[in-house]
Protein backbone atom coordinates (compact mmCIF):
# COMPACT_ATOMS: atom_id res chain seq x y z
CA UNK A 1 0.00 0.00 0.00
CA UNK A 2 1.71 3.71 -0.63
CA UNK A 3 1.75 6.49 1.35
CA UNK A 4 -1.03 9.05 0.76
CA UNK A 5 0.46 12.37 -0.81
CA UNK A 6 -1.54 15.20 -1.20
CA UNK A 7 0.50 17.43 -3.67
CA UNK A 8 1.50 16.74 -7.12
CA UNK A 9 4.54 20.14 -7.78
CA UNK A 10 7.68 20.03 -5.43
CA UNK A 11 10.47 23.43 -5.00
CA UNK A 12 14.33 22.78 -5.54
CA UNK A 13 13.84 23.79 -1.98
CA UNK A 14 11.68 20.71 -1.11
CA UNK A 15 13.92 18.38 -2.66
CA UNK A 16 17.42 20.04 -0.21
CA UNK A 17 15.27 20.06 2.83
CA UNK A 18 14.04 16.15 1.91
CA UNK A 19 18.00 15.18 1.19
CA UNK A 20 18.34 16.30 4.26
CA UNK A 21 16.17 14.58 6.09
CA UNK A 22 16.07 10.90 4.52
CA UNK A 23 19.76 10.97 5.41
CA UNK A 24 18.83 11.74 9.05
CA UNK A 25 15.94 9.12 8.80
CA UNK A 26 19.06 6.48 7.69
CA UNK A 27 21.32 7.59 10.78
CA UNK A 28 17.51 7.35 13.00
CA UNK A 29 17.51 4.12 11.37
CA UNK A 30 20.76 2.64 11.85
CA UNK A 31 20.48 3.37 15.52
CA UNK A 32 17.54 1.16 15.90
CA UNK A 33 18.57 -1.73 14.26
CA UNK A 34 21.54 -1.76 16.88
CA UNK A 35 19.36 -1.59 19.53
CA UNK A 36 19.63 -5.11 21.36
CA UNK A 37 16.01 -6.77 20.86
CA UNK A 38 14.58 -4.46 18.10
CA UNK A 39 11.96 -5.78 16.05
CA UNK A 40 12.77 -9.32 17.60
CA UNK A 41 9.92 -11.49 18.00
CA UNK A 42 7.28 -14.34 16.15
CA UNK A 43 7.34 -14.21 12.44
CA UNK A 44 4.80 -12.89 10.69
CA UNK A 45 3.24 -12.68 7.23
CA UNK A 46 1.20 -10.27 5.28
CA UNK A 47 -0.02 -9.93 1.67
CA UNK A 48 -1.37 -8.00 -1.00
CA UNK A 49 -3.05 -8.95 -3.92
CA UNK A 50 -4.07 -6.00 -7.20
CA UNK A 51 -6.72 -7.07 -9.43
CA UNK A 52 -8.29 -5.94 -12.70
CA UNK A 53 -11.41 -4.67 -13.37
CA UNK A 54 -13.55 -6.46 -16.41
CA UNK A 55 -16.65 -5.64 -18.05
CA UNK A 56 -18.75 -8.48 -19.28
CA UNK A 57 -16.77 -8.98 -22.51
CA UNK A 58 -13.89 -9.01 -20.51
CA UNK A 59 -12.24 -5.70 -21.59
CA UNK A 60 -11.00 -3.49 -18.75
CA UNK A 61 -13.15 -1.62 -16.22
CA UNK A 62 -12.17 2.15 -15.27
CA UNK A 63 -14.50 1.87 -12.53
CA UNK A 64 -12.37 2.03 -9.22
CA UNK A 65 -13.33 4.98 -7.86
CA UNK A 66 -16.59 4.24 -8.03
CA UNK A 67 -15.94 0.50 -6.34
CA UNK A 68 -13.84 2.30 -3.62
CA UNK A 69 -16.61 4.60 -2.97
CA UNK A 70 -19.03 2.42 -2.48
CA UNK A 71 -16.93 -0.43 -0.79
CA UNK A 72 -15.72 2.30 2.11
CA UNK A 73 -13.11 -0.69 2.73
CA UNK A 74 -9.38 0.71 4.52
CA UNK A 75 -8.37 -3.05 3.25
CA UNK A 76 -8.64 -2.08 -0.51
CA UNK A 77 -7.24 1.20 -2.06
CA UNK A 78 -6.55 1.72 -5.80
CA UNK A 79 -4.23 1.58 -8.19
CA UNK A 80 -1.89 3.35 -11.01
CA UNK A 81 -5.04 3.03 -13.91
CA UNK A 82 -8.48 3.21 -12.90
CA UNK A 83 -9.10 -0.48 -14.12
CA UNK A 84 -6.90 -1.89 -10.91
CA UNK A 85 -7.63 -2.11 -7.63
CA UNK A 86 -5.60 -3.81 -4.40
CA UNK A 87 -6.68 -5.51 -1.81
CA UNK A 88 -4.47 -5.43 1.62
CA UNK A 89 -4.62 -8.37 4.00
CA UNK A 90 -4.46 -8.67 7.55
CA UNK A 91 -1.09 -9.84 8.73
CA UNK A 92 -0.82 -13.30 10.39
CA UNK A 93 1.80 -15.08 12.81
CA UNK A 94 4.34 -17.73 10.63
CA UNK A 95 2.62 -20.49 12.00
CA UNK A 96 -0.66 -22.89 11.85
CA UNK A 97 -2.57 -22.14 8.64
CA UNK A 98 -1.44 -18.44 7.35
CA UNK A 99 -2.49 -19.18 3.45
CA UNK A 100 -5.82 -20.72 4.38
CA UNK A 101 -6.86 -17.64 6.15
CA UNK A 102 -5.55 -15.74 3.22
CA UNK A 103 -7.54 -17.74 0.88
CA UNK A 104 -10.31 -17.43 2.82
CA UNK A 105 -10.45 -13.75 3.61
CA UNK A 106 -9.46 -12.64 0.01
CA UNK A 107 -12.92 -14.93 -1.19
CA UNK A 108 -14.87 -13.33 1.42
CA UNK A 109 -13.56 -9.61 0.05
CA UNK A 110 -13.93 -11.33 -3.44
CA UNK A 111 -17.52 -11.86 -2.96
CA UNK A 112 -18.46 -8.47 -1.14
CA UNK A 113 -16.10 -6.39 -3.37
CA UNK A 114 -17.98 -7.90 -6.70
CA UNK A 115 -21.25 -7.17 -5.13
CA UNK A 116 -20.04 -3.07 -5.74
CA UNK A 117 -18.08 -4.02 -8.75
CA UNK A 118 -21.20 -5.47 -10.51
CA UNK A 119 -22.96 -2.11 -9.65
CA UNK A 120 -20.40 -1.16 -12.60
CA UNK A 121 -20.93 -4.04 -14.61
CA UNK A 122 -17.67 -5.21 -13.74
CA UNK A 123 -16.13 -7.74 -11.80
CA UNK A 124 -12.67 -8.42 -10.40
CA UNK A 125 -9.90 -10.76 -11.63
CA UNK A 126 -6.56 -11.56 -10.63
CA UNK A 127 -4.24 -12.03 -14.03
CA UNK A 128 -0.75 -10.73 -14.14
CA UNK A 129 -1.55 -8.75 -17.37
CA UNK A 130 -5.31 -8.85 -19.02
CA UNK A 131 -5.10 -10.57 -22.43
CA UNK A 132 -7.70 -8.54 -24.06
CA UNK A 133 -6.40 -4.83 -22.59
CA UNK A 134 -5.53 -2.66 -25.99
CA UNK A 135 -2.89 0.11 -26.07
CA UNK A 136 -6.07 2.71 -26.65
CA UNK A 137 -6.84 1.74 -23.38
CA UNK A 138 -3.58 3.15 -21.57
CA UNK A 139 -2.97 6.93 -21.17
CA UNK A 140 -3.47 9.50 -19.40
CA UNK A 141 -7.29 9.61 -19.25
CA UNK A 142 -6.58 6.32 -17.62
CA UNK A 143 -5.03 7.26 -14.60
CA UNK A 144 -6.68 7.36 -11.15
CA UNK A 145 -7.04 10.93 -10.38
CA UNK A 146 -4.36 11.27 -6.79
CA UNK A 147 -1.49 13.38 -6.67
CA UNK A 148 0.59 10.48 -5.92
CA UNK A 149 0.17 9.09 -9.25
CA UNK A 150 0.04 12.33 -10.71
CA UNK A 151 3.58 13.25 -9.23
CA UNK A 152 5.03 10.07 -9.88
CA UNK A 153 3.74 10.56 -13.44
CA UNK A 154 5.69 14.00 -13.78
CA UNK A 155 8.63 12.87 -11.70
CA UNK A 156 9.65 9.81 -14.02
CA UNK A 157 8.77 12.39 -17.25
CA UNK A 158 10.83 14.63 -16.04
CA UNK A 159 14.40 12.73 -15.24
CA UNK A 160 13.49 10.69 -18.91
CA UNK A 161 13.09 13.99 -20.79
CA UNK A 162 11.91 11.73 -23.66
CA UNK A 163 9.22 8.97 -24.09
CA UNK A 164 9.41 5.84 -22.60
CA UNK A 165 10.60 2.92 -24.77
CA UNK A 166 9.80 -0.39 -24.50
CA UNK A 167 11.53 -3.66 -26.33
CA UNK A 168 10.28 -7.15 -25.34
CA UNK A 169 11.31 -10.07 -27.53
CA UNK A 170 8.40 -11.78 -28.58
CA UNK A 171 6.09 -13.59 -31.32
CA UNK A 172 6.54 -10.74 -33.17
CA UNK A 173 8.70 -8.57 -30.61
CA UNK A 174 6.56 -5.60 -29.21
CA UNK A 175 8.41 -1.83 -30.18
CA UNK A 176 6.77 1.55 -28.80
CA UNK A 177 7.13 4.43 -27.30
CA UNK A 178 4.85 6.48 -24.54
CA UNK A 179 4.29 9.87 -23.25
CA UNK A 180 3.59 8.76 -19.85
CA UNK A 181 4.05 5.78 -16.83
CA UNK A 182 0.14 4.24 -17.34
CA UNK A 183 1.85 0.95 -18.87
CA UNK A 184 3.14 0.06 -15.80
CA UNK A 185 -0.41 -0.41 -14.72
CA UNK A 186 -0.75 -3.34 -16.93
CA UNK A 187 1.13 -5.43 -14.61
CA UNK A 188 -0.78 -6.75 -11.32
CA UNK A 189 0.69 -9.27 -8.74
CA UNK A 190 0.83 -10.98 -5.56
CA UNK A 191 3.07 -9.62 -3.24
CA UNK A 192 3.80 -11.42 -0.29
CA UNK A 193 5.34 -9.86 3.23
CA UNK A 194 7.70 -11.70 5.55
CA UNK A 195 8.52 -9.76 9.06
CA UNK A 196 11.03 -11.12 10.65
CA UNK A 197 14.37 -11.20 13.29
CA UNK A 198 16.81 -7.80 11.96
CA UNK A 199 19.73 -10.65 13.18
CA UNK A 200 18.34 -13.29 10.17
CA UNK A 201 17.61 -10.40 7.36
CA UNK A 202 21.05 -11.22 5.26
CA UNK A 203 20.61 -14.43 5.02
CA UNK A 204 16.72 -14.87 4.56
CA UNK A 205 17.26 -12.01 1.93
CA UNK A 206 19.84 -14.01 0.19
CA UNK A 207 18.03 -17.39 0.22
CA UNK A 208 15.05 -15.28 -1.46
CA UNK A 209 16.45 -13.98 -4.16
CA UNK A 210 17.94 -17.23 -4.93
CA UNK A 211 15.21 -19.22 -4.90
CA UNK A 212 12.42 -16.04 -6.33
CA UNK A 213 13.49 -17.53 -10.12
CA UNK A 214 12.29 -20.73 -9.10
CA UNK A 215 9.34 -19.39 -8.10
CA UNK A 216 8.26 -16.84 -10.60
CA UNK A 217 9.17 -19.82 -13.62
CA UNK A 218 6.37 -21.94 -11.57
CA UNK A 219 4.03 -19.14 -11.15
CA UNK A 220 4.37 -17.58 -14.81
CA UNK A 221 1.04 -16.13 -15.80
CA UNK A 222 1.49 -12.56 -17.99
CA UNK A 223 2.53 -14.29 -21.25
CA UNK A 224 0.26 -11.46 -23.64
CA UNK A 225 0.79 -7.87 -24.02
CA UNK A 226 -1.51 -6.13 -26.66
CA UNK A 227 -1.81 -8.61 -28.87
CA UNK A 228 1.93 -10.57 -28.93
CA UNK A 229 3.18 -13.29 -27.25
CA UNK A 230 6.51 -12.41 -25.26
CA UNK A 231 7.81 -13.43 -21.88
CA UNK A 232 5.86 -15.96 -19.95
CA UNK A 233 6.18 -13.35 -17.06
CA UNK A 234 5.93 -10.48 -19.41
CA UNK A 235 5.35 -8.16 -15.95
CA UNK A 236 8.99 -8.37 -15.55
CA UNK A 237 10.56 -6.56 -18.71
CA UNK A 238 7.35 -4.38 -18.83
CA UNK A 239 7.14 -2.84 -15.32
CA UNK A 240 11.29 -2.46 -15.86
CA UNK A 241 11.08 -0.22 -18.74
CA UNK A 242 7.39 1.45 -18.93
CA UNK A 243 9.20 3.90 -16.02
CA UNK A 244 12.54 3.81 -16.95
CA UNK A 245 13.54 7.31 -16.64
CA UNK A 246 17.37 7.13 -17.11
CA UNK A 247 18.36 9.58 -19.52
CA UNK A 248 19.82 7.35 -22.66
CA UNK A 249 22.52 9.92 -23.55
CA UNK A 250 22.89 10.76 -19.78
CA UNK A 251 26.11 9.35 -17.29
CA UNK A 252 22.49 8.17 -15.24
CA UNK A 253 22.95 4.89 -17.30
CA UNK A 254 25.58 3.60 -15.46
CA UNK A 255 22.99 3.81 -12.52
CA UNK A 256 20.49 0.87 -11.89
CA UNK A 257 16.63 1.94 -13.04
CA UNK A 258 14.27 2.09 -10.46
CA UNK A 259 12.86 -1.76 -11.23
CA UNK A 260 15.78 -3.46 -10.55
CA UNK A 261 16.66 -6.93 -9.01
CA UNK A 262 19.51 -6.24 -6.91
CA UNK A 263 22.96 -4.87 -6.69
CA UNK A 264 24.41 -7.91 -4.41
CA UNK A 265 24.44 -10.13 -1.77
CA UNK A 266 23.55 -8.36 1.55
CA UNK A 267 26.47 -8.58 3.60
CA UNK A 268 25.25 -7.75 7.36
CA UNK A 269 21.36 -6.85 7.03
CA UNK A 270 18.64 -4.76 6.25
CA UNK A 271 20.39 -1.26 6.31
CA UNK A 272 22.47 -1.99 3.30
CA UNK A 273 19.11 -2.10 0.92
CA UNK A 274 17.66 1.49 2.23
CA UNK A 275 21.51 3.25 2.22
CA UNK A 276 21.82 1.92 -1.20
CA UNK A 277 18.33 3.17 -2.64
CA UNK A 278 18.85 6.76 -0.74
CA UNK A 279 22.78 6.21 -3.00
CA UNK A 280 21.38 5.05 -5.91
CA UNK A 281 18.11 7.38 -6.66
CA UNK A 282 16.97 10.39 -6.27
CA UNK A 283 14.06 11.44 -4.92
CA UNK A 284 10.95 11.76 -6.99
CA UNK A 285 8.33 13.13 -4.35
CA UNK A 286 10.06 15.38 -1.69
CA UNK A 287 6.96 15.49 1.05
CA UNK A 288 8.24 16.44 3.57
CA UNK A 289 7.48 15.26 7.29
CA UNK A 290 7.04 17.52 10.44
CA UNK A 291 9.14 14.94 12.68
CA UNK A 292 12.36 15.16 13.54
CA UNK A 293 13.55 11.41 14.00
CA UNK A 294 16.53 12.07 15.65
CA UNK A 295 15.18 14.01 18.15
CA UNK A 296 11.99 11.36 18.74
CA UNK A 297 14.58 8.52 19.22
CA UNK A 298 16.12 10.67 22.23
CA UNK A 299 12.67 10.90 23.73
CA UNK A 300 12.36 7.67 23.43
CA UNK A 301 9.59 7.26 20.38
CA UNK A 302 9.93 5.28 17.85
CA UNK A 303 10.29 7.33 15.14
CA UNK A 304 8.06 7.14 11.53
CA UNK A 305 10.62 7.67 9.24
CA UNK A 306 8.60 8.97 6.71
CA UNK A 307 10.94 10.49 4.07
CA UNK A 308 12.75 7.34 3.68
CA UNK A 309 9.81 5.24 3.42
CA UNK A 310 8.19 7.34 0.73
CA UNK A 311 11.60 7.20 -1.15
CA UNK A 312 11.73 3.33 -0.85
CA UNK A 313 8.05 3.58 -2.45
CA UNK A 314 9.71 5.38 -5.12
CA UNK A 315 11.82 2.83 -6.14
CA UNK A 316 10.50 -0.82 -7.31
CA UNK A 317 13.02 -3.68 -6.24
CA UNK A 318 11.45 -7.01 -7.08
CA UNK A 319 12.31 -8.06 -3.31
CA UNK A 320 13.08 -5.26 -0.84
CA UNK A 321 13.19 -4.27 2.92
CA UNK A 322 10.17 -2.60 4.68
CA UNK A 323 10.54 -0.68 8.13
CA UNK A 324 7.26 -0.50 9.97
CA UNK A 325 7.18 1.79 13.28
CA UNK A 326 3.85 0.07 14.60
CA UNK A 327 3.63 -2.57 17.42
CA UNK A 328 7.06 -1.75 18.69
CA UNK A 329 8.88 -1.64 15.03
CA UNK A 330 10.11 -4.12 13.13
CA UNK A 331 12.09 -4.46 9.29
CA UNK A 332 9.90 -6.93 7.28
CA UNK A 333 10.58 -8.11 3.39
CA UNK A 334 8.13 -7.17 0.71
CA UNK A 335 8.31 -10.11 -2.31
CA UNK A 336 6.98 -8.49 -5.39
CA UNK A 337 7.72 -10.99 -8.24
CA UNK A 338 4.86 -13.18 -8.53
CA UNK A 339 2.45 -12.12 -10.34
CA UNK A 340 -1.62 -12.13 -9.55
CA UNK A 341 -3.29 -15.42 -10.25
CA UNK A 342 -4.25 -18.12 -11.73
CA UNK A 343 -5.74 -19.15 -8.76
CA UNK A 344 -6.28 -18.26 -4.62
CA UNK A 345 -4.33 -21.62 -4.21
CA UNK A 346 -1.90 -21.41 -6.61
CA UNK A 347 -1.06 -18.08 -5.10
CA UNK A 348 -1.12 -19.04 -1.73
CA UNK A 349 1.31 -22.60 -2.52
CA UNK A 350 3.49 -20.36 -4.97
CA UNK A 351 4.19 -18.44 -1.67
CA UNK A 352 4.74 -20.73 0.60
CA UNK A 353 7.10 -22.74 -1.78
CA UNK A 354 8.95 -19.32 -1.81
CA UNK A 355 9.05 -18.87 1.93
CA UNK A 356 9.83 -22.66 2.62
CA UNK A 357 12.70 -23.19 -0.16
CA UNK A 358 14.18 -20.04 1.82
CA UNK A 359 13.70 -21.21 5.05
CA UNK A 360 15.82 -24.59 4.14
CA UNK A 361 18.41 -22.66 2.67
CA UNK A 362 19.17 -19.98 4.91
CA UNK A 363 21.71 -21.25 6.74
CA UNK A 364 23.82 -22.40 3.65
CA UNK A 365 23.26 -19.26 2.10
CA UNK A 366 27.09 -18.06 3.31
CA UNK A 367 28.20 -20.89 1.10
CA UNK A 368 25.88 -20.48 -1.91
CA UNK A 369 27.04 -16.70 -2.38
CA UNK A 370 30.56 -17.43 -2.20
CA UNK A 371 30.03 -20.48 -5.12
CA UNK A 372 26.94 -18.36 -7.06
CA UNK A 373 28.59 -14.62 -8.26
CA UNK A 374 25.20 -12.39 -8.01
CA UNK A 375 24.99 -11.57 -11.28
CA UNK A 376 24.34 -15.01 -11.81
CA UNK A 377 21.22 -15.33 -10.07
CA UNK A 378 19.98 -11.59 -11.58
CA UNK A 379 20.21 -14.08 -14.83
CA UNK A 380 18.05 -16.60 -13.51
CA UNK A 381 15.33 -14.31 -12.65
CA UNK A 382 15.35 -12.61 -16.00
CA UNK A 383 15.90 -16.26 -17.52
CA UNK A 384 12.83 -17.36 -15.41
CA UNK A 385 10.58 -14.48 -16.45
CA UNK A 386 11.53 -15.16 -20.41
CA UNK A 387 11.51 -18.88 -20.58
CA UNK A 388 8.96 -19.86 -17.40
CA UNK A 389 8.82 -23.71 -17.16
CA UNK A 390 11.18 -24.21 -19.67
CA UNK A 391 13.91 -21.78 -18.37
CA UNK A 392 17.44 -23.51 -17.98
CA UNK A 393 19.21 -21.69 -14.86
CA UNK A 394 22.66 -21.62 -13.37
CA UNK A 395 22.94 -23.26 -9.40
CA UNK A 396 26.20 -24.39 -7.52
CA UNK A 397 26.35 -28.33 -8.19
CA UNK A 398 25.31 -30.97 -6.03
CA UNK A 399 28.28 -33.03 -6.15
CA UNK A 400 31.36 -30.54 -7.07
CA UNK A 401 32.15 -27.10 -6.32
CA UNK A 402 31.34 -25.25 -9.37
CA UNK A 403 28.21 -23.72 -10.98
CA UNK A 404 26.07 -26.06 -13.37
CA UNK A 405 23.00 -25.48 -15.27
CA UNK A 406 19.56 -26.69 -14.64
CA UNK A 407 16.53 -27.37 -15.61
CA UNK A 408 14.06 -25.04 -13.29
CA UNK A 409 11.46 -28.24 -12.92
CA UNK A 410 14.35 -30.20 -11.86
CA UNK A 411 15.64 -27.44 -9.18
CA UNK A 412 11.93 -27.12 -7.96
CA UNK A 413 11.62 -30.88 -7.38
CA UNK A 414 14.52 -30.82 -5.14
CA UNK A 415 13.44 -27.90 -3.20
CA UNK A 416 9.41 -28.92 -2.68
CA UNK A 417 10.24 -31.39 0.05
CA UNK A 418 12.66 -29.42 1.93
CA UNK A 419 10.64 -26.27 1.50
CA UNK A 420 7.39 -28.42 3.44
CA UNK A 421 9.91 -29.50 6.02
CA UNK A 422 11.02 -26.21 6.22
CA UNK A 423 7.50 -24.65 6.48
CA UNK A 424 6.20 -27.14 9.22
CA UNK A 425 9.73 -26.69 11.45
CA UNK A 426 8.95 -22.96 11.22
CA UNK A 427 5.54 -23.78 12.86
CA UNK A 428 3.26 -24.38 9.82
CA UNK A 429 0.61 -27.25 10.42
CA UNK A 430 1.54 -30.30 8.86
CA UNK A 431 -1.95 -30.37 6.53
CA UNK A 432 -1.16 -26.65 5.58
CA UNK A 433 2.37 -27.60 4.25
CA UNK A 434 1.33 -30.45 2.72
CA UNK A 435 -1.63 -29.12 1.02
CA UNK A 436 0.13 -26.32 -0.34
CA UNK A 437 3.29 -28.05 -1.60
CA UNK A 438 0.97 -30.68 -3.22
CA UNK A 439 -0.36 -27.67 -5.30
CA UNK A 440 3.52 -27.39 -6.59
CA UNK A 441 3.74 -31.33 -7.00
CA UNK A 442 0.86 -30.85 -9.58
CA UNK A 443 1.73 -28.20 -11.29
CA UNK A 444 5.04 -29.62 -12.32
CA UNK A 445 3.90 -33.00 -12.67
CA UNK A 446 1.27 -31.34 -15.51
CA UNK A 447 4.23 -29.16 -16.29
CA UNK A 448 2.08 -26.46 -16.38
CA UNK A 449 1.40 -22.43 -15.14
CA UNK A 450 -0.74 -19.61 -15.92
CA UNK A 451 0.84 -18.67 -19.29
CA UNK A 452 1.22 -22.19 -19.85
CA UNK A 453 -2.37 -22.59 -20.11
CA UNK A 454 -2.93 -19.39 -21.64
CA UNK A 455 -0.90 -19.99 -24.80
CA UNK A 456 -2.11 -23.64 -25.28
CA UNK A 457 -5.81 -22.83 -25.15
CA UNK A 458 -5.61 -19.78 -27.14
CA UNK A 459 -3.68 -21.50 -30.06
CA UNK A 460 -6.57 -24.19 -30.00
CA UNK A 461 -9.05 -21.53 -30.18
CA UNK A 462 -7.22 -19.44 -33.38
CA UNK A 463 -6.73 -22.89 -34.97
CA UNK A 464 -10.80 -23.11 -34.77
CA UNK A 465 -10.67 -20.14 -37.27
CA UNK A 466 -11.39 -17.47 -34.57
CA UNK A 467 -9.52 -13.98 -34.84
CA UNK A 468 -7.12 -12.96 -32.45
CA UNK A 469 -9.00 -10.82 -30.56
CA UNK A 470 -12.39 -12.97 -30.34
CA UNK A 471 -10.17 -16.01 -29.24
CA UNK A 472 -7.78 -13.94 -26.58
CA UNK A 473 -11.53 -12.92 -25.23
CA UNK A 474 -12.97 -16.64 -25.16
CA UNK A 475 -9.72 -17.95 -23.25
CA UNK A 476 -10.01 -15.10 -20.72
CA UNK A 477 -13.30 -16.08 -20.12
CA UNK A 478 -12.28 -19.32 -19.60
CA UNK A 479 -10.05 -17.95 -17.30
CA UNK A 480 -12.09 -16.18 -15.76
CA UNK A 481 -14.70 -19.14 -15.25
CA UNK A 482 -11.85 -21.27 -13.98
CA UNK A 483 -11.05 -18.76 -11.13
CA UNK A 484 -14.05 -18.82 -9.65
CA UNK A 485 -14.22 -21.77 -9.54
CA UNK A 486 -11.61 -21.97 -7.50
CA UNK A 487 -9.73 -25.42 -8.75
CA UNK A 488 -5.75 -24.90 -8.52
CA UNK A 489 -4.32 -24.78 -12.23
CA UNK A 490 -2.97 -28.00 -12.60
CA UNK A 491 -6.94 -29.40 -13.16
CA UNK A 492 -7.91 -26.70 -15.29
CA UNK A 493 -8.68 -28.14 -19.25
CA UNK A 494 -7.02 -27.09 -22.14
CA UNK A 495 -9.67 -28.98 -24.22
CA UNK A 496 -12.45 -26.57 -25.86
Amino acid sequence: MGIEIRQDTFTEEDFDRFNEKIRDNLHALQQLLDRPGFGVGQDSLGAELEFYLVDQKGDPAPCNEAILKAAANPQLTPELNRFNLEYNLKPHPFKGAPFSAFEQELQQSLTATNGFAAQQGAQLLPIGILPTAQLTQFGAHMMTDQPRYRAMDNALRRLRGAPFEVHIDGKPPLDLTWDDVTLEGANTSFQLHWRLNPGQFADSFNAVQLVTPIALALAANSPLLFGHELWQETRIALFKQSIDCRDENHAQRKYPPRVYFGNGWLRQGALELFASTVALFPPIMPVLHPEDPLQALAQGKLPELHELKLHQGSTWPWNRAIYDHHDGGHVRMEMRALPAGPSLQDMSATGAFLLGSALALRDSMPDRTNLLPFKFAEHNFYRAAQHGLDAILLWPSSSQIKVVEYEVLELARRLVPMAEDALQQAGMDTQEAKRLMNNIRDRIQARTNGAQWQLRLLHTLQATGLSAVEARHQMLERYRRNFYSQQPISQWSEAL
